[in-house]
């Protein structure tokens, strides 16, 4: 008997808890009636969520009731069920933010909140935080469901189909799903394309009629796919791909560029190599070149023939005047 009388002053010490948390200040008439107890009981419960960290002020006179305050300590908080999956959907945003140490944050965040969601609503997180990763954020919305579907089919390990544009045409595609990937704009899917016997990245917001299957696979030995996905953005898409080994440490060109439109690697302490594609090898230069560092093509060849074609261009631009100081000898 006293087991169940505890049981019960716990769910009501939680509801009380529950009503702090949605509205500023409460009488205690008034949680006297939604609790269906006695005002005595009130107060007895209010000293109970002080004694557990808890900071609830009482005020007296017109306007006073009871509110929670501000402690010095984060206490847990109540969420219904669309304020937790609206949490964890905000979560899952900011594991691919752009601020420094917050996406490792808000994955911590996403786990500790799975581990004590409902079983009806945790595989629903699960499927989020075990499906996502990220190099970059700020990306374009897509339709929720359409992540939802991709998440559970990559947490699952079932194929998942869908229709995809391919040049001019839109193509069915059948695919291994592994992870969602989000972009400093976008986001991906990093799957093994079964018709093309190969992995590939398909940006969410081109896909459509999107289902995941019922067939199991068998996961395969997998690129990394954060890494994978930001080289198919920045270089493997374009019909030309260049090098450069660019004068400035990695750190330094990573602040000017995007992870999106090239991939910066160290190279020594004051050097980095830095790759990126085009539809046209005159814009990647022009690029390279605005970045204001000093820079030595490395791929293709032919780009250091536009170089001089460039430069020739440059100089006539500058008029039959135009001085060239030279630089440093390489």
């Amino acid at each position: 008997m006293a087991g169940g009388a505890e049981l019960g002053t716990t769910e009501r010490v939680l509801t009380l808890l529950g009503l702090l948390q949605q509205r500023r200040v409460w009488t205690g008439p008034e949680l006297a009636d939604r609790l269906g107890i006695t005002s005595r009981t009130v107060r007895r419960d209010v000293e109970r969520l002080r004694a557990l960290g808890y900071p609830v002020h009482a005020g007296q006179g017109i306007g006073g009731g009871y509110q929670l305050g501000r402690g010095q300590e984060l206490p847990p908080l109540l969420l219904d069920d669309e304020e937790a999956i609206a949490t964890a959907v905000s979560l899952l945003a900011g594991a691919g933010g752009s601020v420094a140490g917050a996406g490792e944050a808000a994955l911590r965040a996403l786990s500790k909140l799975d581990r004590v969601l409902p079983t009806r609503l945790r595989y629903e997180v699960r499927a989020l935080a075990g499906s996502v990763e990220s190099f970059d954020g700020g990306r374009a919305p897509v339709d929720p469901d359409v992540l939802m579907t991709l998440a559970r089919a990559c947490r699952d390990e079932v194929e998942a189909g869908f229709d995809y544009p391919a040049g001019s045409k839109v193509r069915a595609r059948r695919v291994e799903p592994y992870r969602l990937v989000a972009s400093d704009r976008r986001w991906y899917l990093f799957a093994y394309d079964l018709d093309r016997d190969d992995w590939r990245s398909f940006r969410v917001d081109r896909m459509t009629g999107v289902s995941a299957r019922t067939w199991r696979f068998q996961p395969r030995a997998a690129p990394d796919a954060a890494t994978y996905v930001q080289e198919s953005v920045a270089s493997r898409v374009y019909p030309h791909q260049a090098r450069f080994l660019v004068h400035a440490s990695a750190d330094t060109v990573r602040a000017q560029v995007p992870p999106s439109a090239a991939i910066v690697q160290p190279h020594g302490s004051e050097r980095c190599e830095v790759r990126s594609g085009g539809g046209n090898l005159d814009f990647v230069l022009m690029h390279v070149l605005l970045l204001g560092h000093e820079f030595e093509v490395l791929d293709p060849p032919e780009l250091r023939s536009r170089c001089q074609a460039l430069a020739q261009r440059l100089l006539s631009a500058g008029g039959p005047d135009t001085t060239v100081v030279a630089g440093p000898p390489h």
